[in-house]
């Protein structure tokens, strides 16, 4: 899709943020990543849920799928678009929110214990993406002296059978994220 200008089908189908990503199913739009997320393990998966079956569970998944999407997120992205004294302080503030989310990990293989779960889906670009920001800016946010549990969480997301017979390899990843910021 054309982010710029903006396509009429984004326009059309999600008139409110007027942005991606977007579902259609049957015709009908589907917006926001976790909104997708949700809806996709509601509508097609049969037996197991990327969601705990207790409500506790799930108030709590959604919780740090929230907290990884609206807090998180844009602290990384500051990151990227500050510079000098502005960036280290935004490193800074993206380290202590990692140690947040690196709490939730403690004594657990995933977010969602055994198995992979919402807040994994949602971290995913923690373990895909982030590396290759870092490469990219020259600058390490995680390392495993800073972040030794979200590290090996990293590995075995990473190294988990369904991550790698579903996602595109950390080559395929590079020359997207490389094609994108020439794209700015």
């Amino acid at each position: 899709e054309s982010l710029s200008p903006k396509s009429p089908e984004i326009l059309k189908y999600n008139p409110v943020h007027k942005k991606l990503p977007i579902l259609l199913h049957n015709g009908k739009p589907v917006v926001e990543s976790l909104v997708i997320v949700e809806y996709i393990d509601e509508t097609w998966t049969s037996g197991s849920s990327i969601l705990p079956a207790d409500p506790l569970g799930k108030s709590n998944a959604r919780f740090w799928a929230k907290f990884i999407d609206d807090k998180l997120m844009p602290a990384i992205m500051n990151v990227r678009r500050y510079q000098g004294e502005e960036q280290v302080k935004a490193i800074d503030e993206v380290v202590e929110l990692f140690k947040l989310l690196e709490s939730e990990l403690k004594g657990k293989k995933f977010f969602g214990g055994d198995t992979i779960g919402l807040v994994d889906i949602t971290a995913n670009f923690i373990a895909l993406w982030l590396g290759i920001h870092q490469e990219m800016m020259g600058i390490q946010l995680v390392s495993k002296e800073k972040l030794p549990i979200l590290c090996k969480w990293i590995d075995e997301y990473l190294n988990s059978s369904i991550i790698k017979q579903s996602l595109p390899s950390r080559d395929e990843l590079s020359a997207a994220l490389l094609s994108y910021h020439k794209s700015l």
